[in-house]
């Protein structure tokens, strides 16, 4: 584990309250546009940033601490410096890197920081336990750990709890779904020519210690209102959208209305309330159901697989290794929690290439791809077939998908 302390030395350098007074909505402000001088990002973005930033200095005062989720899909979108920016105006903000299961937790528990995670994508996504304490750290009710310290193995809780923001590329294919949810995403696009920011490290050593000042006093003088605050949440937002944002909302009402009208679009706008939610492994099961309906076969080849699910461009798996297309061993592994393995898949008398048949994927289509169907909803699945259909090798179910439907039916029914 790699931890980097300030320049001066202390890991902690003590920031003092802001003499007078603050005007949280003239301080929020002066945040979101400080950042968009840096960073190249939409105003509901930027809000979104400012207030997380906020609660980094309220987290003793909230119940809930959504992680702050900076994702880009390629190198050189600004991801790692607005992660440096999201520190600089961070309470006990602690930069780490490739950050151990027994790091996280004990650093975590010694100094409660604002853990900075940069690099996600290149070592979260096989450890799970890792990416579980971070999940436990999302609610303070849940957030400790339970580990056998010592010579005489006593058990000791450790907390988890805190504001954590993780930076990184395809942040999707990289973290669980349920750590995607706990988390409010920052979506970041590299900048065209005609966009201008100015260069952070040019920016005034003293800049972001006067702004850490007035966020300092902001804490002495809200830790009380937020914690009793009960800010009006969008209903068009899902329960765990809901959870994260109401934190963000209860400082955003605290500036005055103006400033909730603005938190309020941002977490419609960042919320993806039209899209599914949904694993890697669900998309990837209705694309197949795709590439089966598509080229109307009972048998394909891995190869084939592969190919018919990198064709559509909008979906993920022509990049999905770090670039470059899906691997067999990674569509495996995909597959592997629904039961489903590569098989050998004969082609003429001397073809035995690895794939799949259709039949292998009866059952997780119909638990995970379509609503439970009613007795009356079943289709009827005793139609006799043709008695002389050739003895291909394939089930009814399969040659349905080869040779046209049977009358009556849709594809809706398979």
């Amino acid at each position: 584990m790699a931890i980097k302390a300030s320049s001066g030395g202390e890991l902690f350098p003590p920031v003092s309250p802001f003499p007078d007074p603050i005007n949280l909505a003239e301080l929020l402000d002066e945040v979101s546009k400080l950042i968009r001088r840096y960073i190249v990002l939409t105003p509901h973005q930027a809000d979104a940033v400012s207030l997380w930033i906020a609660l980094t200095w309220g987290i003793d005062s909230v119940q809930i601490a959504a992680l702050l989720l900076i994702n880009a899909p390629e190198k050189s979108c600004g991801k790692s410096q607005l992660l440096e920016l999201v520190g600089r105006m961070s309470a006990r903000q602690l930069s780490v890197s490739n950050i151990t299961l027994a790091g996280l937790f004990r650093v975590i528990e010694k100094y409660s920081p604002t853990l900075l995670i940069d690099e996600a994508d290149t070592f979260f996504r096989e450890k799970n336990e890792l990416t579980g304490l971070i999940n436990a750290g999302h609610s303070r009710s849940a957030a400790y750990v339970l580990r056998i310290v010592g010579e005489n193995h006593e058990p000791m809780r450790f907390s988890v709890w805190g504001a954590k923001a993780i930076a990184g590329i395809g942040l999707e294919r990289h973290l669980p779904s349920a750590t995607m949810s706990r988390g409010i995403q920052i979506n970041l696009r590299r900048k065209t020519l005609e966009e201008r920011v100015e260069r952070l490290r040019h920016a005034d050593a003293g800049l972001f210690g006067h702004i850490a000042s007035k966020l300092a006093r902001f804490a002495v003088d809200f830790c009380d209102a937020i914690r009793t605050a009960r800010p009006p949440v969008p209903d068009a937002l899902g329960d765990r959208d809901q959870d994260n944002w109401e934190p963000l909302l209860a400082i955003a009402e605290l500036a005055g209305h103006g400033w909730l009208e603005r938190a309020t679009a941002a977490a419609l706008a960042l919320s993806n309330l039209n899209e599914p939610s949904t694993s890697f492994g669900n998309e990837l099961l209705g694309d197949i159901r795709d590439v089966f309906q598509g080229k109307r076969v009972g048998r394909i080849t891995t190869a084939e697989m592969i190919g018919g699910l990198i064709e559509d461009d909008e979906r993920p798996w022509a990049t999905y290794n770090y670039g470059k297309p899906i691997t067999p061993r990674q569509l495996a592994k995909l597959l592997s929690p629904y039961g489903i393995k590569s098989k050998t898949v004969r082609q003429g008398p001397y073809s035995t290439p690895k794939g799949f048949e259709l039949t292998q994927f009866e059952d997780a289509f119909d638990r995970y791809l379509t609503s439970p169907k009613t007795p009356e909803e079943i289709p009827d699945t005793s139609a006799t077939y043709d008695e002389e259909a050739p003895d291909d090798g394939l089930t009814p179910f399969q040659r349905t998908w080869v040779n046209g439907l049977p009358p009556g039916r849709t594809e809706a029914d398979f």
